[in-house]
């Protein structure tokens, strides 16, 4: 098989775009293809001719606090005050609940990002005299809210065209819609700085529509008038950002409010009105973040060490777990056993999980058949959140074992790799190829090739505890170096093949291809 040069690269590459009705901001779908937006519109209308209290209710996590920041904003900027709640996770639990519904008295209520499964809260709101638009992208299920309009591409008679977006794209829609029936002149492009980071840690599918919008907002992050920015900016000095940047170094800060404490902080950050807020805001959210990967870490551990191999999925649970890092240890496990993964805190007698997988099975249909069992259930494809009475743990977990019976390559998405890699030609220019083509991400994965028989000069263990790997490596004559991280042992073996994706190593100055291993075949 032939190996994959510069010019190969660049067109298998390009190829996956050539398709893409959206590549041009001009051409994405406009607002009036979403299902009840005009009715909203108008209603939101009423509301500000009559002077109405406006709510916006959102969620604790990243998609869920930048939609409810675009939103504010948007509000802002055409001279409206609202109101706006986001729930605490420990306190109200997810998205608009009856306990939200308490502290609202009149008015008009907005959700974004949740609501689509807010069936009592809806009723609750009816019966206050209160209309509610829901806006969401949540998987819609057998019971629809009795709202005044509901936003949400998923519906079965929506005719937006592209189904997987975000819960601040379709916020965002909405203030287009907005902006389009009260004539405002605000500049909708100016919050694709917020988009993007959004988009990428929901992890919705980097094509299309979404594709061409984080492209544009990460080009905005680097130059965006925000204060939350600007300190970011200062904070990171990149000379322009990629769709790792977002989702390694960006969101897990803004998302270690929600998890560890009160996503308000985050909220706070990112509406911050001048440098000295951000700064202060920046910092809160480091700390957390800090708080955060420790807690994690000790999770992991326990969770680990709890999970029998022989399962279909990693099914365990723990009394106190700290359940704003649950979802982490989900996905962290996910991806170390191949298999989904659900994770449990257990608190006065009720067990509250995070499921992920990173598989070609559909969680929330596969959770939906143990209904009987559970108190409540949300989600989608990938991700999903559950909670159930203590006692129910056993039989839940027999139940999933028996679901997830299925092939093994249907448990866990393999690597889709491009083709053998000509080590020879991996420079500068090979990087800046990968480079032209960011953003990746979903179904757009970063590229990652083979390469075979490969001569293993020398294997070393290193970092503080010893769990990265980095190995020596000779592939017809040429020598190049790979790194694996959280790897916990050498390589005996005198040949191997491997795969690997190439990234930009950085150090003092100075630009490197740098090889990181995928898998060890």
């Amino acid at each position: 098989m032939s190996k994959i040069t510069k010019s190969e690269l660049f067109t298998l590459l390009e190829a996956r775009h050539e398709n893409d009705k959206y590549s041009r901001l001009a051409n994405l779908p406009k607002p009036d293809r979403f299902k009840d937006i005009k009715k909203a519109t108008l209603r939101i209308k009423k509301a500000i001719t009559n002077n109405e209290q406006i709510t916006i209710v959102g969620d604790y996590d990243v998609d869920g606090v930048v939609s409810t920041t675009i939103i504010v904003d948007f509000f802002k900027r055409i001279g409206v005050e609202v109101n706006y709640i986001i729930p605490n996770r420990f306190e109200h639990g997810y998205g608009l609940s009856p306990k939200i519904v308490d502290m609202i008295d009149d008015g008009l209520v907005i959700t974004v990002d949740n609501g689509i499964s807010a069936v009592d809260a809806a009723l609750k709101l009816k019966e206050k005299n209160i209309d509610l638009i829901i806006t969401d992208h949540h998987t819609v299920g057998e019971k629809i809210p009795d709202a005044f309009a509901i936003v949400n591409p998923k519906q079965e008679d929506c005719t937006f065209p592209f189904k997987e977006i975000c819960g601040a794209q379709v916020a965002w829609y909405l203030c287009a819609a907005i902006k389009q029936e009260i004539n405002a002149t605000v500049e909708l492009q100016e919050f694709f700085d917020l988009l993007s980071v959004a988009i990428i840690a929901d992890i919705m599918p980097m094509t299309s529509l979404n594709y061409t919008m984080v492209k544009h907002g990460l080009k905005k992050i680097k130059t965006s008038k925000r204060p939350a920015f600007i300190k970011i900016n200062e904070m990171m000095k990149k000379e322009f950002f990629v769709s790792d940047d977002v989702g390694f170094t960006i969101a897990p800060k803004i998302n270690s409010a929600g998890r560890m404490d009160d996503a308000s902080i985050a909220l706070s950050f990112l509406l911050s009105e001048n440098e000295y807020e951000a700064n202060d805001g920046l910092q809160m959210l480091e700390e957390l973040n800090c708080y955060r990967k420790t807690l994690q870490e000790e999770i992991s551990q326990k969770a680990n060490k709890a999970t029998n191999k022989e399962d279909n999925g990693v099914i365990v649970w723990g009394e106190g777990w700290h359940e704003g890092v649950i979802g982490i240890v989900a996905s962290k496990l996910s991806n170390a056993y191949k298999k989904p993964a659900f994770i449990f805190s257990i608190k006065d007698g009720i067990a509250k999980g995070s499921a992920r997988a990173n598989a070609n099975i559909n969680l929330h249909s596969i959770i939906s058949e143990t209904s009987d069992l559970l108190l409540g259930f949300g989600g989608h494809k990938n991700a999903a959140g559950l909670s159930l009475k203590v006692e129910n743990l056993d039989e839940f977990k027999s139940r999933i074992n028996i679901l997830l019976n299925v092939e093994p390559e249907e448990l866990h998405i393999e690597h889709d790799v491009l083709g053998e890699l000509d080590i020879s030609c991996v420079d500068l220019e090979f990087l800046d190829i990968i480079e032209k083509f960011e953003p990746y991400g979903l179904e757009n994965h970063r590229p990652i090739f083979k390469v075979s028989n490969s001569k293993v000069l020398k294997s070393q263990l290193f970092g503080r505890d010893q769990n990265h790997l980095k190995l020596t490596l000779s592939n017809n004559g040429f020598v190049f170096e790979a790194l694996r991280f959280n790897a916990d042992r050498k390589i005996l073996a005198d040949y191997i093949d491997l795969v690997v994706a190439v990234n930009k190593n950085e150090f003092r100055g100075q630009i490197n291809p740098q090889f990181l291993i995928q898998d060890i075949l």
